[in-house]
């Protein structure tokens, strides 16, 4: 089943959010493990408010030893694995994106933070190098402004296509809702409107990103099988 890993070289870009928002809006539909590997466990932190649905398990005892081990165990019982990382430089990074289907390397709209997830795409390039075959990726934005898009965001835009580097569509905009989920220990659609502006927008947002994760994952394995074939 397909395991999703979140990767970032820099706090602070919406990696443990965009993780969160993943997971939560798989959970609807299927049965998701989350792998809590961040030092700082915030997933661990935010299932301890009791809002966490039935269909989402999450795993914080996981490390550079028993990383694979987890990965495989929460493949075999759920449809879906989400891993949060932190760093780039620890060995559980580097094993964990080997059993990735996806990485995902969220990244603010600033020429630092993209600079920087270049550190995360060389892990990538790396692990590619020693398995001789193709890792899935793609640079998410984040905490973007949905109303206007900066010269800085279409600027950073315009470099990573012209170096080939892979983009999702969708951005993660600055929305309160998201980070009300974790203020309130509460999924997205637990949120009540009356309480966070725009729910909607934020909610429709997040969808938008699940479904381009999910058509990913979908074209990535008919591509395999193609290959198979």
């Amino acid at each position: 089943m397909p395991t999703i890993v979140f990767l970032s070289p820099k706090g602070g870009v919406g990696k443990t959010t965009s993780a969160m928002i993943l997971a939560n809006q798989l959970s609807q539909g299927a049965p998701v493990t989350v792998i809590d590997a961040d030092p700082n466990r915030p997933f661990q932190s935010w299932e301890r408010g009791g809002n966490a649905p039935d269909n989402l398990k999450i795993i914080a005892d996981a490390d550079e030893e028993n990383i694979i081990d987890k990965i495989e165990e929460a493949a075999a019982a759920t449809p879906f694995v989400i891993v949060d990382l932190e760093g780039t430089a620890a060995k559980i990074v580097v094993l964990a994106v080997s059993q990735a289907d996806l990485v995902i390397i969220p990244t603010q709209g600033s020429q630092l933070d993209a600079e920087q997830a270049g550190r995360a795409l060389k892990v990538i390039h790396q692990q590619e190098k020693m398995s001789r075959s193709k890792v899935d990726y793609g640079v998410l934005l984040t905490r973007t402004n949905p109303a206007i898009r900066t010269r800085t965001t279409s600027h950073i835009m315009e470099g990573l296509g012209n170096n080939a580097i892979s983009v999702f569509d969708t951005q993660l905009h600055e929305r309160e809702a998201y980070r009300a989920m974790f203020s309130f220990r509460q999924t997205l659609d637990g949120l009540r409107g009356e309480d966070v502006a725009n729910l909607d927008k934020a909610i429709a947002n997040a969808n938008a990103f699940t479904m381009e994760v999910v058509d990913r994952l979908r074209a990535s394995k008919q591509a395999r099988a193609g290959e198979a074939a």
